[in-house]
């Protein structure tokens, strides 16, 4: 399984991003599909999970600013970023996991500027 994630960049403070993550191999429905970030400094933290069935998850610092979703026919999980601030530049990671089995993409800088 390889995970391809996208969409990093510059962007300014108040503005929006989109991440997304394209899984090849044998990912099927029942993965729980997430986006990670690591920012400077700092160990990586887990940002939003959508798992079978849709249930979805934020953590708290970016609750109401992003948004989760997935495409299974497509094998992809997408991050929509709004109203970034400081605190949300880090390189984010898109993740699939299931029972044991763990995969993680090569991560995707988001740097956001004043």
């Amino acid at each position: 399984v390889q995970l391809q994630a996208s969409g990093g960049g510059l962007v300014q403070a108040g503005g929006s991003a989109r991440l997304s993550c394209v899984a090849s191999g044998s990912i099927h429905n029942l993965y729980t599909l997430g986006w990670f970030r690591q920012r400077p400094g700092k160990s990586r933290e887990l940002v939003a999970t959508v798992a079978p069935g849709n249930i979805i998850s934020y953590a708290d610092s970016v609750r109401g600013r992003f948004i989760i979703s997935r495409d299974n026919a497509k094998n992809n999980v997408d991050l929509q970023m709004d109203t970034l601030s400081l605190e949300d530049t880090a390189v984010y990671y898109c993740n699939a996991r299931y029972t044991f089995h763990s995969f993680w993409g090569q991560g995707t800088l988001v740097t956001v500027s004043s």
